[in-house]
């Protein structure tokens, strides 16, 4: 089937739209569009009497099946929206092109995306975790630093690994979010005697030419999948009962942190959320406290006390 005319035509164009993505995208996002893409050209390869050069059997009734096709594999609404939107903008570049009239992708509906939010550990817990003590080796010393940092902060991976000896100050750290958005997260007691621990023990792998904060045993930066390794392996010689990944790390610290203050706005700053409703799903919160919180401040709801008739 791949011999057809239509599918050559296809993968040709895929290239095209890949090619033009390569030049203003990082490799990561290049490497989404290229796997769900070609996903969808596999797909094509294989369905029946697609041969018309001209691209009239690129339809709405094709992208129904090909995403009706993924569902039945099993793969989350996120993937599918994912999928779709990445057909979405390769049918607008074949609408530039003059090679179809209308973007198929753009009549459907956006298949909801399911948010699967990771369970926060039990404060106990992390905390007997955090204090287990280490056998005081150069690595050992950079894992504590990570975890303390990770849960005092409540830092993306992407954020942690990217974090320079600059950005580090004595009592907050400076990251750059999503979209190269920065903020300023404070660092607490623990966190910054680990920290402490760390740029001392560092200079046995790296020299000050090295800007990374986390370094590995060549005194290169440290990547995230190393990271989410070393959490991973932790928690199995630690005894933690539970499995362990840095964003299970933040989301322990946003909630934790809200249960004990009940400062919606604070946890949101310090996620560098740009919107509070991204916070309310992430620290699944309490609506009763919100609305009895609602109810005490907010001048325009405060229940008056009937005044008595005289």
């Amino acid at each position: 089937m791949s011999a057809d005319p239509a599918n050559s035509a296809l993968r040709a164009e895929l290239e095209r739209f890949i090619a033009q993505l390569s030049s203003r995208q990082r490799a990561a996002t290049i490497d989404a569009y290229r796997r769900d893409l070609s996903g969808f050209a596999t797909f094509v390869e294989r369905q029946a009497g697609l041969s018309d050069q001209h691209w009239r059997w690129f339809d709405v009734a094709l992208v129904r099946r090909y995403l009706g096709h993924e569902r039945s594999r099993g793969l989350s609404g996120r993937t599918l929206a994912r999928r779709q939107a990445a057909l979405r903008r390769f049918c607008d570049a074949l609408i530039e092109r003059g090679l179809i009239q209308r973007n198929p992708a753009r009549l459907l509906d956006t298949p909801v995306p399911t948010r699967t939010l990771p369970r926060p550990v039990d404060v106990d817990l992390i905390q007997h975790f955090l204090d287990c003590p280490h056998d005081g080796s150069v690595l050992s010393i950079r894992d504590q630093a990570i975890l303390e940092l990770f849960y005092s902060s409540g830092l993306r991976l992407s954020e942690l690994v990217g974090l320079d000896l600059g950005d580090l100050d004595e009592q907050r750290v400076r990251v750059w979010g999503k979209g190269g958005k920065p903020r300023q997260v404070p660092v607490g007691r623990r966190a910054h005697q680990a920290l402490a621990a760390w740029l001392e023990a560092r200079r046995q792998l790296t020299g000050p030419a090295q800007t990374a904060l986390f370094v590995g045993q060549r005194g290169d930066r440290l990547g995230p999948r190393a990271v989410q390794l070393r959490l991973a392996r932790l928690a199995v010689e630690r005894g933690l009962p539970e499995r362990l990944h840095p964003h299970r790390l933040r989301h322990s610290f946003a909630s934790h942190l809200l249960e004990s203050s009940h400062d919606l706005r604070a946890v949101q700053e310090l996620l560098g959320h740009a919107h509070l409703s991204t916070t309310q799903i992430y620290t699944r919160l309490d609506w009763q406290h919100l609305a009895e919180t609602y109810d005490k401040a907010h001048p325009r709801a405060r229940r008056r006390t009937p005044r008595t008739q005289e």
